[in-house]
């Protein structure tokens, strides 16, 4: 997936499980053919479809907002691509409904970016738990309480295989009812 893929897919999923961002895919990409809309294709698109299909006003604007700077050039994937994290960070997140987690989301997904580090996310905070056996999961906020905790985690890089030694233990082990944590959000899917 590229990058502007992966800030499609992080976008639509932002607040949603990853069921319901693939849902929400599959009838997007229903209406574009099979496949994720351009960002030109995306802008030719009746709004209305696109809310159809699943994402808010709030999303179609964000995403249109993000269509229209990679249509016109100012913004361009192959140069983002090159640039250090925070460089990318800075650009995407001056469009209103990026904000940082849903860049680092997509620097992970696809820049292959291990080091990037998403300190609120659920699945990692409670890989953290696990790998420390910590008896609370790691705050996800910026207190110096958190920065202790989150001094625990992975060094640069260990990210991706402790969400996968996660994700493969819980597959092998999952509970009859999951409940949703507060401050549980999807989005890398990983």
């Amino acid at each position: 997936m590229d990058l502007y893929g992966a800030l499609l897919f992080q976008v639509t999923g932002q607040q949603l499980s990853v069921a319901a961002t693939r849902s929400t895919l599959a009838r997007i990409q229903a209406l574009f053919g099979g496949h994720l809309p351009s960002p030109d294709e995306l802008l030719a698109a009746d709004p209305g479809t696109l809310r159809e299909a699943g994402l808010s006003w709030r999303k179609i604007s964000t995403l249109r907002d993000l269509a229209e700077r990679l249509s016109d050039g100012r913004l361009d994937t192959d140069v983002l691509s090159s640039q250090p994290d925070d460089q990318i960070i800075a650009e995407l997140t001056a469009i209103p409904g990026i904000g940082p987690w849903t860049v680092q989301g997509a620097l992970i997904i696809a820049l292959g970016r291990e080091d990037v580090v998403l300190p609120g996310d659920l699945a990692l905070r409670k890989a953290v738990r696990a790998a420390y056996q910590l008896d609370h999961l790691p705050r996800p906020t910026g207190s110096s309480r958190h920065r202790r905790e989150m001094a625990a985690l992975p060094q640069p890089g260990d990210q991706l295989p402790v969400l996968r030694r996660l994700r493969t233990r819980r597959s092998t082990t999952r509970p009859p009812h999951r409940s949703r944590e507060p401050g549980a959000v999807s989005g890398a899917g990983l």
